[in-house]
């Protein structure tokens, strides 16, 4: 039957509608133009195919706001245009991610548009729901009982829990929390004065509650069907929502709070029993409680919903700019996540608010509704979106297991979005009042609680994703598996690393999108590290990445505004070693078939000027080299210089009587350490001890005094201290590696000193504990040792420094051999002693 359209209601309605167009034109330009903005070229290939699906969205709401308007001219203004939003919202998402699944969708937007359309002229379906509502819901339980024997899952593996074929299928589960809403609807009205009766007889909650499980009884005979065939299924998520539901509108029926006290008793003690008898719950909620303990392993969907989450911000990535598809079924189960990130925190509270609008309409449309079965409809239809909303946003930001349900209105889905419109059908039909007055509300309080909630559950989303997007996001978004930071790294250029001499050593080139990463010197790979999409970050390209990906160092303005446009950093900072590329080599070359390192640095000033360790690897074959790397026994991976710890054997009383704690270098003092991590997200790797050295971080293992027989052990590095620290004489110099940075607005910056120079000795001790190894003709001193001669584990230490007759800077070394080889490391020893004091015909200076 046709009325008059309601002005008011239309004019809501339209320009609330208008808002949603505005939105979604603009987030599908924005998609169009990312594949420009990330390259920041306008010969990309520009993404069209979205448009259909707004194209389709744009004149289907369009028509069925001009059917509404004459169908049902009283109804709820606001609950189309926000299911309007989510929908197109989710379409775009989808189209985003997946254009093939976006089509499929709009297929089923359109489908379910139709079916709106169609329905909003037949009012009566309100009353042939209630008047069959066993036989509605004895087929949706026959539906789901098939999947047992005719189940399929169009992913070809996991649970069947579809209908259909050729590429075409049905959800039972989904239609049957929708009829057995409307079935507990249309039971409890045709019991209200029964329920009415119960209540007001005088007795406990324990009596009441009691008297009511007789009229309950076909009621639980019916959940009980629906929830032994979910389980049977191991639809756990479907599960716990048919719980919830049936709770809800029990509760609002009767008004007893038990029976929620009751069913939340029940989905724990079914949460337990199912965490002891299926490995799927088990594996769900180990991945909740103890996430980080296998990031790669059963909490790999969690985590990289986390890092998607806090990859967003307070603004998110930008439409198209982001990396969404990261996170598994980031189109169905982790849309959410994908909003998180390309729309940050703002777009994360706009979709809560828009549940939260349309559970407030909702719940208004069952106050006002004309009778009991309305009213229990439109509030339990409210209790099944939003609830469910709630369920799926929770298990993404970890304040509950995830449970693999979809996000009504915006997930992929056909089943579950045809579901929810048939859904926002009956709330419009129900909010359709007519000329007649709304029946009488005999128990307001259960609505109230149930809006109040659904209101704590969205408001606890909102302050979890801020969590994690705020004080947590460093954390999650600098974690070696994330990948985003790998792809970043193909469209924005890193810094090179350069030598003092500003030679480079690492440098990235290529197009945007194909940028790589190349270290021009390979035998440094595992003093400077490497940046890879595999494996992750190790040594100075970690310690230093933030100046590197432009993240730091460049000005705050320049920061925020390439976000804004390009949803990535600015291209990164060159960054001054300390390091010299012509020591380096010549290290290098008295190693190369040694296993061993060498640190050579300035006494006055701390510079590192050579830091060499053997055996080493090439970064730039890592993809292709990483088995044979880690399963190595000589452990190229390791950075010996700094991460291995030697005995010095006597050279510690000689040289070190006082240990190497009283010259302040046990641990050492602060400074960028080049250190090589061996661990990798998706091989973890525990180097075992290789030979008569332990690689461990350092500083983790303190050394021992040579007191009682005990070994002093000490890494390469903190032995080139010790040994500036007596060639100084007595200050303990400030170690670098890093110099300084080139940034847009100063130039070349130095960077700030983590430590000072400190004296620990006076300069006649620290003169007499070198006297011994003086030799005054070359101006320099130097002490070899053998430790543990003759056996397995020998090792050569040469400690050096120059002399207080030297006139130029002071400089200090160490090396060590693993092997009888003293000649070899005396030699490579006085080779570097004699570059350093220019005998190659060069000087350093300080840079």
């Amino acid at each position: 039957m046709l009325r008059e359209p309601s002005p008011a209601v239309d004019w809501i309605e339209r320009r609330l509608l208008l808002l949603a167009s505005l939105f979604l034109f603009f987030t599908a330009l924005a998609i169009t133009l990312a594949p420009a903005a990330r390259t920041r070229s306008w010969s990309a290939d520009l993404r069209w195919e979205h448009w259909l699906g707004l194209l389709v969205w744009a004149a289907g709401f369009a028509l069925a706001q001009r059917r509404l308007q004459r169908c049902l001219p009283n109804r709820d203004p606001f609950l189309l245009p926000v299911v309007a939003t989510l929908s197109g919202w989710g379409l775009m998402v989808v189209w985003r991610l997946l254009p093939g699944f976006g089509a499929r969708q709009t297929v089923w937007l359109a489908l379910s548009l139709a079916l709106l359309i169609v329905g909003a002229q037949f009012p009566q379906s309100l009353a042939l729901l209630r008047r069959y509502k066993y036989v509605w819901l004895t087929s949706a339980l026959l539906l789901l009982a098939a999947t047992l024997l005719l189940g399929v899952n169009p992913l070809g593996y996991g649970p069947r829990m579809w209908l259909g074929c050729c590429g075409v299928y049905l959800q039972p589960s989904e239609l049957l929390k929708l009829l057995l809403v409307a079935y507990l609807a249309a039971y409890m009205a045709d019991r209200q004065p029964l329920l009415l009766l119960a209540e007001s007889r005088t007795g406990g909650g324990r009596q009441r509650l009691t008297r009511l499980l007789p009229l309950l009884a076909p009621t639980l005979i019916m959940i009980g069907l629906a929830l032994a065939l979910l389980l049977i299924q191991r639809d756990l998520g479907a599960a716990m929502i048919f719980v919830l539901l049936y709770a809800a509108v029990v509760y609002l029926a009767s008004g007893e709070r038990s029976v929620l006290i009751l069913a939340v008793m029940g989905l724990v003690l079914s949460v337990w029993i199912g965490y002891r008898l299926f490995d799927v719950v088990q594996t769900r909620v180990d991945s909740w409680l103890s996430p980080w303990l296998d990031p790669s392993g059963r909490s790999y969907q969690i985590i990289q919903a986390l890092i998607a989450i806090a990859n967003g911000g307070m603004i998110g990535r930008g439409p198209g700019l982001g990396s969404p598809g990261l996170a598994p079924l980031a189109h169905s189960d982790l849309i959410f996540t994908a909003i998180a990130e390309e729309f940050g925190l703002t777009g994360v509270v706009a979709l809560l608010m828009l549940f939260g609008l349309l559970a407030a309409r909702g719940l208004r449309v069952a106050l006002q509704a004309q009778d009991h079965y309305r009213r229990y409809l439109a509030a339990g239809l409210v209790a099944m979106l939003t609830g469910q909303a709630l369920l799926i946003m929770a298990g993404n930001l970890r304040l509950l297991p995830l449970t693999g349900v979809t996000l009504p209105f915006v997930s992929y889905g056909g089943s579950s979005l045809v579901t929810s419109f048939v859904c926002l059908l009956l709330l419009l039909l129900i909010s359709e009042r007519g000329e007649a007055a709304p029946g009488k509300v005999y128990r307001p309080a259960p609505y109230l609680g149930l809006g109040g909630f659904l209101f704590v559950g969205l408001a606890a989303g909102a302050l979890a994703a801020g969590w994690w997007m705020l004080p947590r996001a460093a954390a999650l978004v600098n974690r070696t598996d994330n990948q985003r930071r790998a792809i970043a790294d193909r469209y924005v250029k890193r810094g090179a690393l350069l030598d003092r001499d500003q030679q480079p050593i690492s440098i990235s080139s290529g197009e945007p999108g194909a940028i790589a990463r190349q270290i021009v010197y390979p035998d440094l790979s595992n003093i400077v590290g490497y940046t890879n999409a595999t494996y992750g970050q190790a040594g100075l390209e970690a310690s230093l990445d933030e100046y590197l990906r432009g993240e730091r160092g460049n000005p705050g303005l320049l920061i925020w505004q390439e976000r804004l446009l390009y949803g990535q950093p600015p291209p990164g900072l060159d960054v001054r070693l300390t390091l010299d590329l012509d020591l380096q080599r010549l290290a290098d070359e008295h190693l190369n078939g040694y296993t061993g390192a060498l640190v050579a640095l300035n006494a006055e000033n701390g510079e590192i000027l050579a830091m060499s360790s053997h055996p080493t690897f090439d970064a730039n074959r890592l993809d292709e080299q990483w088995e044979s790397l880690v399963k190595d026994p000589r452990a190229p991976l390791v950075n010996r210089a700094v991460l291995s710890r030697y005995p010095l054997g006597a050279l510690a009383e000689r040289l070190f009587p006082q240990g190497l704690a009283a010259l302040g270098v046990d641990p050492l003092p602060a400074m960028r350490l080049p250190l090589n991590g061996v661990q990798s997200p998706q091989t973890p790797i525990q180097i075992a001890p290789q030979g008569n050295h332990t690689p461990t971080p350092l500083g983790l293992q303190p050394t021992q005094p040579a007191r009682g027989g005990v070994a002093l052990l000490a890494s390469p590095l903190q032995a080139a201290l010790a040994a500036a620290t007596l060639t100084s004489p007595g200050v303990r110099p400030a170690m670098e590696i890093v110099s300084a940075v080139l940034t847009p607005v100063g130039g070349w910056t130095p960077l700030e000193r983590l430590s000072q120079p400190q004296r620990v000795l006076e300069a006649q001790q620290a003169l007499a504990q070198i006297e011994p190894y003086a030799l005054p003709a070359e101006q320099i001193w130097l002490a070899v040792e053998t430790v543990e001669p003759h056996t397995s584990n020998a090792l050569v230490w040469v400690l050096a420094g120059t002399l207080p007759e030297w006139r130029g800077a002071p400089f200090a070394l160490a090396v060590v051999i693993e092997g009888e080889y003293p000649d070899q490391a005396e030699k490579a020893a006085r080779a570097l002693l004699n570059a350093l004091m220019g005998g190659s015909g060069a000087t350093l200076s300080p840079k």
